[in-house]
């Protein structure tokens, strides 16, 4: 179980490990800490769900490390009212943070029981009207629901795919974890600006890899 004093150990986790990192948006910072993390990690993990590190959730996957997911969040730069595709809903923790922003959230699941669980901490914690989830290949973006202003991919890439690129807005952001050399990703920052893309290269970080199509049961 996690501390009953949960915002204690959160308001900790941003100021040791995200904002001395240099993490500095400020409404940023103020979602995280109020966000129950403990909720997005399995039972018997709540007692570090605040740690400096990612944690299993299952079915081989993982809730990213909090300051990785502060600084996705960060390179995205989300806006309230924006529209976001996240690729790789997993434990439903990055999607909860862009909902405490105000956002309106697409994500992408390729395993049901993930997708599944995410669904239910998303109604428990009120926000399952700005979070609209669907289980697919997250390589095909979400087509009918696009153009949207911002995309985030929350696994390994091991490439830029162009359905990305095309359901990207206008002036919008694509933040990515890309397959660099063996074993090791960096965050990519793509602007898309007058039909033209720029690039930016960030950390280096560590993530499952992106694997296609969905996961049978």
């Amino acid at each position: 179980m996690a501390s009953p004093d949960w915002h204690e150990e959160a308001r900790v986790m941003v100021e040791t490990q995200i904002k001395s990192r240099n993490i500095k948006n400020e409404a940023l910072l103020e979602a995280m800490s109020k966000l129950p993390r403990h909720l997005f990690v399995p039972d018997n993990l709540r007692r570090v769900a605040y740690a400096d590190c990612a944690l299993p959730i299952g079915e081989g996957q993982t809730v990213s490390q909090p300051y990785i997911v502060a600084k996705m969040t960060e390179l995205l730069d989300p806006q309230k009212g924006d529209k976001v595709l996240e690729i790789g809903t997993g434990s439903g923790y990055q999607a909860a943070v862009l909902a405490f922003l105000g956002c309106e959230v697409y994500t992408i699941e390729r395993i049901a029981a993930l997708s599944e669980r995410a669904k239910k901490v998303f109604e428990k914690l009120g926000i399952a009207d700005k979070v609209q989830t669907k289980i697919g290949d997250g390589r095909l973006g979400w087509a009918e629901e696009s153009p949207f202003d911002r995309v985030i991919v929350t696994a390994a890439a091991s490439k830029i795919e162009e359905t990305w690129i095309d359901q990207l807005a206008e002036g919008g952001r694509l933040v990515v974890p890309l397959v660099v050399s063996f074993r090791t990703e960096q965050l990519i920052k793509i602007t898309k600006l007058k039909g033209r893309l720029h690039e930016e290269r960030h950390d280096y970080c560590s993530f499952v890899p992106l694997l296609p199509g969905v996961k049978e049961i």
